[in-house]
């Protein structure tokens, strides 16, 4: 029983239990994945049902995380399987754990906000990109927010934290900085796209040249001739009366 209501793998030559961090970011990665689609479905199309789905998945795999054991959550357990082949990398699984309890509690005010109010609005649209971003940082970055925030509400309890930031020296290594022309670089590149961005927004929308493209016309994918006349795109996929109900056609 103590095997499967623990947190925590116990590794030779490590004196702390830890997590396998690469496991951890692959399961973030999973997860926002299926976060992204159902975001866009809500904001899209405004159809909560994939997003209500990702709500209750969220929550089963924290709490599966935080309460039993990482072993056995479903999202843990595909990056477990997809990262077999790299080598581990040990983080301290206190930090961890503070983590997902946080991800935990932001799951447990979704499933009241969203699906026991059936409420959407700010409050839900808060949760959703907190918890996306949340799971950007850590697939993208390895930063784990959750973790910064035990070591600054516990300053030094933390141990092996993701990317060695507890055990970084104050000077950082040199190819860790940044100079003049690293910025100068950024700051072109975002004027370069606010130049562009009128042009491309003012081109005419592209036409279809796939499979079906005489079936089509090579019409316009996005034009209508009229307000309620859905797009040759919507009509090829067999989505016309989806996008006639989202136009209140």
């Amino acid at each position: 029983m103590a095997r499967i209501f623990e947190f925590g793998e116990v590794v030779d030559g490590y004196p702390i239990r830890v997590v396998n961090e690469r496991e951890a970011r692959a399961g973030a990665g999973i997860l926002l994945l299926f976060g992204l689609i159902a975001f866009s479905q809500a904001f899209l199309n405004g159809s909560f049902t994939m997003t209500r789905m990702v709500i209750l998945v969220f929550a089963a795999d924290f709490a599966i995380r935080v309460l039993i054991n990482p072993r056995f959550a479903p999202s843990l357990i595909l990056g477990r399987y997809a990262v077999r082949k790299q080598v581990p990398d040990y983080v301290g699984a206190a930090q961890k754990r503070f983590a997902w309890a946080l991800g935990l509690a932001i799951a447990l005010m979704m499933i009241v906000w969203n699906l026991w109010l059936n409420q959407a609005g700010p409050v839900a649209l808060l949760g959703c990109v907190t918890c996306i971003l949340l799971l950007f940082f850590e697939t993208s970055f390895g930063i784990c927010v959750g973790c910064a925030i035990y070591n600054w509400i516990w300053p030094g309890q933390a141990q092996l934290c993701p990317g060695g930031v507890c055990e970084m020296p104050g000077a950082r290594p040199a190819i860790t900085r940044l100079g003049w022309a690293q910025g100068a670089t950024v700051l072109a590149t975002l004027a370069v796209i606010l130049v562009t961005a009128p042009l491309v927004a003012g081109m005419q929308s592209p036409r279809y040249f796939g499979p079906g493209a005489a079936a089509m016309g090579g019409a316009n994918l996005t034009v209508a001739p009229d307000d309620c006349t859905a797009p040759a795109l919507a009509r090829f996929i067999g989505m016309e009366a989806h996008w006639r109900t989202r136009n209140g056609c």
